[in-house]
């Protein structure tokens, strides 16, 4: 069996594969280590190229009625959805997630966000405000050129993400991969032009800090959506400030996932292994700390350890493989640092370990707030089991961290569920389920974790302005 993916160019400028100027990029299979395709960064003058031609194209894109905008992302979509084992295929390589994970939460997502944006487009409309003999409206319009930088976990997604209402609102993009994960973009460019987006208004560009500094800073940009750890964020908005430019940052976290006592047991251990292992958790809204109360601990944790017995871990491949490896060496070093120190700080080892190679196994831990590995994103399969008797005590406990991106619990008293939930610092939560994102609900954090929102008809007000026009109807009163 080929893993080849070498696409036809490294960057996607102006309608067609470009190869770039920079360094090196190699990709590697995350379950072999073989390289599977050899790109090349752009370079700085490359970058500068996909923004001045996207800056020309988005005026064409824009003068389209929002009706023919929707249209190109209906049938992007469309194409996804019939390529899409071919995609999955694609982005399984690119990640090292299992096929039977990328066939329904990769590509399909992303074609959901095409479709949901594409119907949209065109119901998007001002506001009328009646001022007794004179009026005024609303216009929104676009923003103009939008810089997209994505994260490695979710590459291909989080591209159709970013892209789908920043077109839909007459946008163009210039979108740049992560160095680890740069194939389902270059893919996504092409069914874009396919579907009949003009050429230059959606670009690829590959590379790694550099090329990331040189596109949000690029004079053509007006708005910047990154998708990543704390600390780019914290770079990248910055960066951003110096142009004010409009900004979304959807960043890390350390979510808590509450389970109370009349919790129902399975839907709960389920939930806190979809929220930890998922993607071999590397998921950015993962509920890590999991909070159990302390009458159903110990019912709780056998559970846990004998499903987490079941899971099937190997070639990613393999349809039958539910868990697979770690994206890179680098990505696995941290990790496996983090479950060292829990150790070395005396948390209890439920379960799981350091592991072997690109594979680390579904790992538990019995530890307290205070402890590095209940304080500290470690974006892998490392779930920090904690307990607790009291409602108010769970929830400053829940609150008490810099982050704030998601928060889940279990219960079944519905009234204590929406009591809780209100008053947990996090953008967004979940009662008796975790990490689903369908398009049509918002998505995005608080505090650390970030600012704006992804999805839903949210994400229209961050990728558009508003125009204000005051219409007078009579003379005007001068006092002069």
């Amino acid at each position: 069996m080929t893993l080849s993916a070498q696409p036809a160019a490294s960057l996607f400028i102006d309608g067609r594969p470009v190869e770039g100027e920079g360094a090196a990029l190699p990709v590697l299979y995350p379950y072999t280590g073989e390289e599977i395709a050899s790109l090349r960064e752009a370079s700085v003058a490359q970058v500068a190229r996909a923004c001045k031609v996207a800056a020309r194209a988005q005026v064409e894109w824009a003068a389209l009625a929002p009706v023919e905008r929707g249209r190109v992302l209906t049938r992007a979509a469309a194409i996804i959805r019939e390529r899409n084992e071919e995609l999955s295929r694609l982005e399984t390589l690119d990640t090292g997630k299992p096929i039977q994970e990328t066939l329904v939460a990769d590509w399909e997502s992303g074609a959901a966000a095409l479709e949901f944006f594409g119907g949209l487009a065109a119901t998007v409309t001002g506001q009328m405000i009646p001022l007794g003999r004179d009026w005024a409206y609303t216009i929104r319009e676009p923003l103009g050129v939008c810089a997209g930088i994505g994260a490695w976990n979710y590459p291909s997604q989080i591209a159709c993400w970013k892209s789908a209402p920043a077109l839909a609102m007459g946008n163009a993009m210039v979108f740049k991969p992560s160095e680890e994960t740069p194939l389902g973009a270059l893919k996504l460019a092409e069914i874009l032009l396919e579907a009949g987006l003009p050429a230059g208004v959606f670009n690829v560009v590959q590379g790694r800090g550099a090329v990331g500094a040189a596109l949000v800073n690029d004079l053509h940009v007006a708005k910047v959506s990154l998708t990543g750890s704390v600390a780019t964020g914290q770079k990248v908005y910055a960066a951003a400030a110096e142009g004010m430019r409009h900004v979304t940052m959807e960043l890390g976290g350390k979510s808590p996932l509450i389970v109370f006592e009349d919790a129902n047991l399975d839907d709960a251990v389920g939930a806190a292994m979809l929220a930890n292992f998922y993607s071999s958790g590397q998921i950015c809204s993962n509920g890590t700390r999991v909070f159990v109360h302390e009458a159903i601990r110990d019912a709780f944790l056998e559970k846990l350890k004998a499903r987490i017995a079941t899971i099937r871990i190997g070639d990613p491949l393999d349809p039958e493989t539910q868990y697979g490896p770690i994206v890179s060496p680098a990505q696995a070093a941290k990790i496996r640092t983090a479950i060292g120190a829990g150790e070395s700080e005396g948390a209890a080892l439920i379960c799981g370990g350091a592991g072997e190679g690109a594979f680390i196994p579904p790992t538990v831990f019995a530890a307290s707030d205070d402890m590095s590995i209940a304080r500290e994103e470690i974006f892998g399969p490392v779930m920090t089991t904690l307990t607790f008797t009291d409602e108010a005590d769970v929830i400053f406990r829940a609150n008490a961290t810099g982050y704030g991106l998601a928060a889940g619990i279990f219960t079944q008293d519905l009234t204590r569920a929406h009591r809780v939930i209100a008053k947990l610092e996090a953008g967004t939560c979940w009662i008796n389920a975790y990490n689903l994102t369908p398009v049509e609900m918002p998505f995005g954090g608080v505090k650390l974790s970030g600012i704006g929102r992804e999805n839903s008809a949210a994400a229209i007000e961050h990728y558009s302005q508003l125009k204000t026009v005051y219409v007078g109807m009579g003379g005007v009163d001068a006092p002069y």
